[in-house]
């Protein structure tokens, strides 16, 4: 039995080494809400991937800081002990939504959990892998010569996967350029739910580029017309957006309406969460990868870690720390190694919080006892 003694969030920003845009936003500065419990005299971490507003969910770091705050710790205070951090999921139950907030506390547990095993997370999880295939995500550029030059750089480094970013008016023109200059990359393009049906003869184009998928074309929350764009396209759809649990990730199979999950454990309400879209994904043959959210090192590794499940089959939005932050709250960085980013192995994460650069990053915090 773990007993809970503290809870402290931390809210925290830090330049980006380079503006990242979407079809949806730019960002500049990365704000984090962290999390910390102690339990038994073991510190564990976690990080809300929330946004700080609501563009590619509902949620931000201030919702998530309000509904751990008022509803979250309550509920952590009146329990008090767990076993198993995957209790945590049936504990938090009675709050509808916010799956990051969740998702954030019970990473901090997981952390625990496994330090207490003296077992890096990996090894817990039932992971089988000691690296894990790197891609990269690149934003929408100002110019096609910029955006070439972006790739190449990444591809010199190592990288194993382009994702570019797309949206209306900046979709056929840069994939085909890309696809042009760089003819063996294995490519694919996230929308971000930027498109509509009526889009069809421009997402219909896109299957000329022999892409390894398109990422979440239409609505954040539609399945069913991308089972109409799935039976049409030839080139695999990856929902993202669309998959908010492990129920949604079931209906979305059985509908037809991908053929590739993007598991995102902070958008599907944390690992427990998670481990059970692997285990479907297992079950139907469905290949996953682990998405990013620009996260410090404290998500990353979570993201490391749970990419060595032996379901998550293709690239990862997983980069080395020096794509996002020039320096980052948690040590070691990691770093690209032959296309590979190693996974932790000291218990737990297997990061630690450098508090200088913590406290310098931080706009507020807080602290309660459990």
């Amino acid at each position: 039995m773990i007993k809970l003694e503290r809870l402290s969030l931390f809210l925290v920003e830090l330049p980006l080494v380079s503006p990242f845009a979407t079809s949806f936003s730019e960002e500049r500065v990365k704000h984090a809400l962290l999390v910390s419990l102690t339990a038994d005299g073991i510190m564990g971490w976690g990080e809300c991937v929330a946004g700080s507003g609501p563009w590619f969910s509902a949620e931000t770091v201030e919702t998530a800081r309000y509904v751990i705050s008022e509803y979250i710790k309550p509920i952590l205070s009146a329990h008090k002990t767990f076993t198993h951090p995957s209790e945590l999921r049936r504990l938090f139950s009675s709050i509808r939504g916010h799956p990051m907030a969740k998702a954030a506390v019970e990473a901090a547990a997981w952390d625990i959990y496994a330090k207490s095993q003296k077992k890096p997370l990996f090894q817990v999880l039932g992971g089988v892998r000691e690296e894990v295939p790197a891609g990269v995500s690149v934003g929408i550029h100002r110019d096609i010569p910029s955006l070439l030059a972006t790739v190449e750089g990444y591809l010199a480094e190592g990288y194993q996967r382009i994702k570019l970013k797309i949206k209306p008016g900046w979709d056929l023109e840069p994939v085909r350029a890309v696809r042009e200059r760089f003819p063996d990359v294995l490519l694919s393009v996230d929308a971000n739910a930027a498109y509509r049906f009526s889009d069809l003869p421009t997402l219909k184009e896109l299957d000329r580029f022999g892409l390894l998928m398109v990422e979440q074309p239409l609505g954040f929350d539609d399945l069913l017309e991308h089972v109409r764009l799935a039976q049409t396209l030839s080139t695999p759809i990856c929902l993202d957006e669309s998959i908010d649990s492990a129920h949604r990730a079931w209906e979305a199979v059985e509908l037809g309406a991908c053929r590739i999950i993007n598991v995102k454990q902070g958008r599907v309400g944390g690992i427990t969460e998670a481990l059970e879209i692997h285990a479907l994904a297992m079950d139907r043959k469905i290949p996953l990868w682990c998405g990013g959210m620009l996260e410090t090192g404290v998500g990353r590794a979570l993201n490391v870690h749970l990419a060595t499940l032996p379901g998550f089959t293709l690239p990862h939005d997983i980069s080395a720390t020096k794509r996002y932050f020039r320096e980052d709250i948690a040590d070691p960085p990691f770093e690209l190694k032959d296309g590979f980013i190693p996974v932790p192995q000291k218990p737990g994460l297997g990061v630690e919080i450098n508090w200088d650069r913590l406290l310098r990053s931080c706009t507020w915090s807080r602290t309660w006892k459990i």
